[in-house]
């Protein structure tokens, strides 16, 4: 078995504040990991696999998923393409299986970060707060002010700052993660100009330098089947070759 951490430095109690569920089929792994966490502040629960997760999620709100791959019944990657289909909470996978096609896959399905075991408790510890701080601060009391209006226009939809959600002309909502609102506020607030892929990666979770070229174009793919008419021509998120993407805003907003 292999141990999710390198080092077990001892953290100050009660300095975190959140609800996390540790998911994992090893019970050492999920007990060390789990505890590691309590000691901090955060009140953790453990489960060994989807049905528990399901099962905790049902007693109320969770602030971050940690989530193993590789694992019986169902695995972590369908865990967390049905959690982000169903809603924005943020998901972390820790998984011993780290090739680029790994984590891209785990970007593609939802993924708001992504640690590679064995890891050191002291990393983990910095992503689950990095994670959370950008999930506050997107959805929380945080957050930025739009600069124009209550809604930005994004092709087939309109982006709700208040709500934090896509809207449609039916008034249908489209859930989005931090991640993915970051990227649409970002674009909302600098309409026209182009926006290197440094600069939206900026404040995006698990900034590893070999990962910003492919990390940015996942998500604005997965940005654009939510938001363009035809996300193979995309008009609203226009690619700029060699260089990041532009936001041109739609003549008219209906």
């Amino acid at each position: 078995m292999s141990l999710p951490m390198a080092q077990s430095p001892s953290p100050r109690a009660g300095v975190e504040a959140g609800r996390l569920l540790v998911v994992d089929d090893e019970p050492e792994v999920c007990g060390l990991v789990a505890d590691f966490l309590r000691r901090v502040g955060y009140t953790v629960e453990s489960c060994s696999g989807g049905a528990e997760l399901d099962a905790a999620l049902a007693l109320g709100a969770v602030d971050l998923v940690l989530l193993d791959v590789s694992m019986p019944q169902e695995d972590g990657l369908s865990i967390a393409r049905r959690l982000r289909a169903s809603g924005s909470m943020p998901i972390m996978m820790m998984t011993s299986l780290d090739s680029v096609v790994d984590r891209i896959v785990g970007y593609e399905v939802g993924a708001d970060d992504y640690l590679a075991k064995p890891f050191d408790m002291r990393e983990l510890l910095a992503r689950v707060r990095a994670v959370l701080r950008r999930a506050a601060f997107t959805y929380g009391a945080g957050a930025a002010a739009p600069v124009d209006s209550a809604t930005a226009c994004f092709g087939k939809v309109s982006l709700d700052h208040a709500r934090c959600c896509l809207v449609d002309r039916t008034g249908s909502r489209t859930e989005l993660t931090a991640t993915e609102y970051y990227l649409l506020d970002t674009f909302a607030q600098n309409p026209n100009k182009v926006l290197t892929r440094d600069r939206l990666f900026a404040n995006m979770p698990g900034r590893d330098a070999d990962r910003i070229e492919r990390a940015v174009d996942i998500r604005i793919n997965r940005l654009r089947r939510k938001v363009e008419v035809d996300p193979a021509k995309p008009m609203v998120i226009r690619t700029i070759r060699h260089v990041g993407y532009i936001y041109v805003p739609p003549r008219a907003t209906r």
